[in-house]
């Protein structure tokens, strides 16, 4: 039963973020630009957990490759099995998330697309400095990035509620 619950929230993690627009056709997700303003490209590799201590509690994994910076970038997520559960792509001014099954949705930013995908708002900016190991303060959360150097991170949202905790591992 438990399983059942993880494979509907890991596939509602690649489709409902779709609560946007659906892209017309041929529309394409941003491509990552060779040089962005919001620090060097960089690419990740691993896995992610994020749980929301909601009533009833709500639980999402997989495996990750992400790729860019907070600009420009791509965030592919996968199923255990290596299939691609749902990729995820922006660029200034747009983000897109196309699931397994090639359906195409739009957002007007990275923000309200991790939102929409995970269930609460998530730190992006303040994320790609932690995997790069700088602190950045964020209103309401707390990194340890005490275990980077072993290739683990976890966060913590102690405000606004639901408390959520936000862990990676990455590969090495």
């Amino acid at each position: 039963m438990r399983a059942v619950g993880l494979t509907r929230r890991l596939m509602a993690l690649g489709m409902a973020i779709g609560m946007a627009i659906v892209l017309a056709g041929c529309a394409q997700p941003p491509r990552l630009a060779e040089s962005a303003g919001d620090g060097p490209l960089s690419s990740w590799n691993g896995r992610l957990a994020l749980q929301i201590e909601s009533d009833p509690q709500q639980y999402s994994s997989a495996a990750f490759e992400l790729k860019g910076n907070a600009a420009n970038g791509e965030l592919s997520l996968f199923t255990p099995l290596g299939g691609t559960l749902a990729v995820m792509a922006w660029a200034p001014g747009s983000a897109t998330l196309r699931t397994s099954s090639n359906d195409t949705r739009s957002f007007e930013s990275l923000d309200a697309l991790v939102t929409q995908v995970t269930g609460t708002a998530v730190p992006v900016k303040a994320l790609f400095d932690w995997l790069a190991g700088a602190q950045t303060p964020v209103q309401g959360w707390q990194a340890d990035l005490s275990q980077l150097a072993g290739g683990r991170i976890s966060a913590r949202r102690t405000t606004p509620l639901p408390s959520v905790q936000l862990r990676i591992v990455l590969d090495k």
